[in-house]
């Protein structure tokens, strides 16, 4: 949808009434490699995509604060001053979260509002809709009351938005990375402390191919907190020769082999390899896309499935069945399962003269061999939050 497009929907929603609309826009986000590291002490490699959250918002004359969304039949009309005293269980909750962390931090609404979002993320894919709606609605409550736009604070805010108000315990990287994305660069980011480089992501003549596999992520839950028992557990046995050790993927791989007989559990033991390796993967994915060299990104990206499926065993038979489909492409430099796994989607990188082959071949087999219809978006690497210029 166009902006003057949504601008129409806007208008035929809440009228006309002399005062100016203004337009903010927040991407989606995927995680290029680095699976299952921000809670070991690693490095992730999100980027933000070209499709996401587009938001208008216009003041009003009296205090109320009214929420619609084009994806969502659920609209709400509020008080500013009532903002945050109940919550919904609807997808409001997620952009008056963020109105309520705003108001903490100093920075509550002073008028009434009238909202519209438009989403072209598709729910439910693992491509962090609900942090683009929390993220777009800081920036434009910032903007609109004089507030700074640090896009690092936002980011925080967004995911406090989440953990404390949502009740979701997401991490920060989907928030930074739609916070802070830059077109045709990937961003290199530390968790835990937020240290950050932008990373050249030329992808030239090929593309990001996200395949959903629309499996129903019923074990990501327990097996998360699972995974994070286990690597407490390869943890504490590891700080016993070694006692300064903070976090798993401070390990070099070579580090690892010499001291992983400490670790006496054999699966244990398979989950701190992942960690460290994968860790290993995503510096080694730094340097080689800082060379430009996408075969060997490929290649890093084809080992982290084999790693997250073997060793760390969060994949599933959907997502093998697409990344393997999606192997035999010949213009596929590499594919893996991105997110937290069980479900979810792929990412593969693959030439733009194979991608109509593609999407008919990998979808066709996917759905022979697991019964499931898959959806597939193409898109390259976009900017983070922003204004957008509204419709004169």
């Amino acid at each position: 949808m166009s902006i003057q497009e949504l601008n129409a929907a806007f208008i035929e929603k809440y009228g006309t009434s002399g005062l100016e609309e203004k337009v903010f826009y927040a991407p989606g986000r995927v995680n290029l490699i680095g699976e299952h590291l921000d809670y070991n002490g690693g490095y992730v490699l999100p980027a933000a995509l070209e499709f996401g959250t587009t938001l208008i918002v216009r003041p009003r004359a009296d205090s109320k604060v009214t929420f619609a969304s084009t994806n969502f039949p659920y609209e709400l009309s509020i008080d500013y001053t009532e903002i945050g005293k109940e919550k919904t269980g609807e997808w409001v909750d997620y952009p008056i979260g963020v109105m309520v962390e705003l108001k903490k931090k100093g920075h509550p609404v002073s008028q009434g509002y009238d909202l519209l979002f438009h989403g072209d993320i598709p729910n439910g894919a693992g491509l962090s809709s609900s942090a683009s709606i929390e993220v777009v609605t800081a920036f434009a409550f910032l903007t609109l009351e004089g507030g700074d736009t640090d896009t690092v604070e936002i980011a925080l805010l967004s995911q406090r938005a989440e953990n404390q108000y949502v009740g979701v315990n997401s991490g920060i990287m989907d928030q930074f990375a739609v916070a802070n994305g830059r077109e045709d660069h990937a961003i290199l980011l530390m968790c835990d402390t937020l240290e950050y480089d932008l990373v050249p992501f030329i992808t030239g003549s090929y593309k990001l191919v996200i395949g959903n596999t629309n499996k129903r992520r019923g074990l990501v839950d327990s097996k998360y907190n699972e995974r994070r028992q286990q690597c407490d557990e390869a943890l504490a046995a590891l700080r016993e020769e070694i006692p300064s050790l903070g976090f798993l993927a401070q390990l070099k791989p070579d580090e690892f082999e010499q001291h992983a007989g400490k670790i006496a559990d054999e699966t244990v033991r398979r989950r701190a390899s992942h960690v460290v390796e994968e860790n290993q993967r995503v510096l080694d994915s730094v340097q080689v896309l800082k060379n430009n060299d996408l075969k060997q990104f490929g290649q890093l990206m084809n080992d982290s499935h084999v790693s997250l499926r073997d060793l760390y065993e969060v994949s599933c038979t959907e997502l093998d069945v697409m990344v393997e489909e999606a192997q035999r492409i010949p213009g596929t430099l590499g594919s893996r399962m991105t997110g937290a796994g069980f479900g979810g989607c792929t990412v593969s990188l693959v030439h733009e003269d194979d991608i109509e082959r593609f999407i008919a071949e990998v979808g066709k087999a996917y759905k022979d061999r697991t019964g499931l219809t898959g959806e597939f978006y193409v898109c390259g690497i976009g900017n983070g939050v922003r204004e957008l210029e509204g419709v004169k």
